[in-house]
């Protein structure tokens, strides 16, 4: 199916009334940035940036005055290794979203940009004039992002290997998932349906229609049930699926703010506590201002410093930098990506995520600036406030900014996507990556 993302629910309640406290800047001297501007570690020193503490200050006094206290609020602003300002950067409060962070940081220390998911098909019977005369097995390995293209790109590469019908049943076994559905009955009727083009319902039609001009509609016709089993039968493989590389399923992820994806990634990278020290540790913070329930951010129980958002934001452009890549090939970036970014007024070129709760709205992300160079950034807002006049506060900080210190033009190369990596969209059902056995 098409990729779509999903507002994140949860309850917190309203925080007091509180006055507005001064904006500080911090000599965080504990901490080592591996900016990518530098070749040494450097430690970060203490700016007192006016135009960046004035422009907190304001941000604070409007959330005041809409009934949200500053005591509960967090802010960061940060250029290279050097803290311009910020307002309880090292408290960790509800992050919403951008807890979608660090589980993007750890996947990425853990696996590498490369890492891809397997699903393996198989046969329990002989083929005999284009009829399975048994089951049709699908072992998966947890690829978070198996969705229409790729069910119709594996019904061909079954068409193509001499597969018309399975007399039997299909059998699913492991960690399957499709179109964000982890009930192996669920998405194993998903599958049959996106493997019989005769099934399709007006959905899988619309995501085919999106697929490159003359890719075949399949037909495999299975007799039987779906049926979900814990070990799986004795098969004969005749395919392997590889899903998508990681760095794609990361992106694809991060725009859509895709909570299954976030989830998914998570638990088998071995939970929110291992994601959580994972990123702390890549990040070089305290442990303690990066606690995780989860991978996605659903629910206010992650809370995270905005100091350590930046610094993983900043961990992530770094690892990524051997490779060429950098946030940009990983995040939203305004302007290119729609996403969660719609209406949002921000300066384009700038690569960000998105958070929300119904207490909380945060955002984080880079800006290319001229007279500051990337600037790294975190704001998390915890209040009841219309989500839309959040939004436009959020904006207006990051405005501020610009309008001192001036937009880089053109973007600068160490925030530019990648050309070698294509739209994970044009890539969904790519026929290459089902490989015969």
């Amino acid at each position: 199916m098409g990729l779509t993302g999903s507002l994140l629910i949860a309850t917190l309640a309203a925080p007091g009334q509180a006055t507005v406290e001064p904006v500080r800047s911090v000599d965080w001297a504990s901490w080592s940035s591996a900016n990518w501007l530098m070749a040494a570690v450097a430690p970060a020193a203490t700016i007192a940036d006016p135009t960046a503490a004035g422009a907190i200050q304001q941000h604070l006094a409007e959330l005041a005055a809409l009934g949200m206290p500053a005591a509960q609020q967090g802010v960061f602003i940060q250029a290279g290794n050097q803290v311009l300002a910020e307002h309880q950067g090292g408290v960790p409060i509800p992050a919403a979203s951008l807890s979608k962070i660090p589980t993007t940081l750890a996947a990425l220390t853990l696996w590498g940009t490369d890492r891809q998911f397997n699903t393996l098909i198989g046969i329990t019977g002989a083929l005999q004039d284009g009829v399975v005369q048994g089951d049709l097995v699908v072992q998966g390995e947890g690829d978070p992002l198996f969705v229409w293209e790729e069910a119709i790109a594996l019904g061909n590469a079954l068409n193509q290997l001499g597969i018309q019908r399975v007399s039997g049943n299909l059998v699913i076994v492991g960690n399957f998932a499709m179109n964000f559905k982890a009930d192996p009955e669920t998405a194993g009727s998903l599958l049959k349906q996106g493997l019989n083009a005769d099934l399709w319902s007006d959905e899988a039609a619309i995501q085919y229609a999106q697929m490159p001009p003359g890719t075949l509609k399949p037909r495999v016709l299975i007799a039987g049930t779906v049926q979900a089993m814990s070990q799986a039968p004795g098969f004969v493989p005749v395919l392997r699926h590889r899903s998508l590389p990681l760095i794609q399923i990361l992106k694809a992820m991060n725009i859509f703010s895709n909570n299954f994806i976030a989830d998914s990634v998570a638990q088998q990278l071995g939970g929110a506590a291992v994601v959580a020290r994972q990123a702390a540790t890549a990040a070089q913070v305290d442990p303690a201002e990066i606690q995780l329930i989860n991978g996605s951010g659903l629910g206010t129980d992650n809370r995270i410093s905005p100091r350590a958002i930046a610094a993983m934001l900043i961990a992530i452009q770094t690892k990524l930098r051997s490779q060429q890549l950098n946030v940009a090939d990983l995040f939203p970036v305004v302007g290119r990506e729609r996403g969660t970014l719609g209406g949002r007024q921000i300066l384009p070129g700038a690569a960000v995520k998105t958070g929300t709760l119904n207490d909380v709205s945060s955002l984080a992300g880079v800006l290319p600036t001229r007279d500051q160079g990337l600037v790294w950034f975190s704001i998390i807002d915890i209040g009841t406030a219309n989500l839309d006049t959040l939004h436009a506060h959020q904006d207006e900080l990051l405005q501020t900014l610009v309008a001192q210190w001036g937009a880089a033009l053109p973007i600068p190369p160490e925030l530019q996507p990648s050309d070698r990596l294509k739209l994970y969209e044009a890539q969904l059902g790519d026929p290459t990556r089902n490989q015969p056995l």
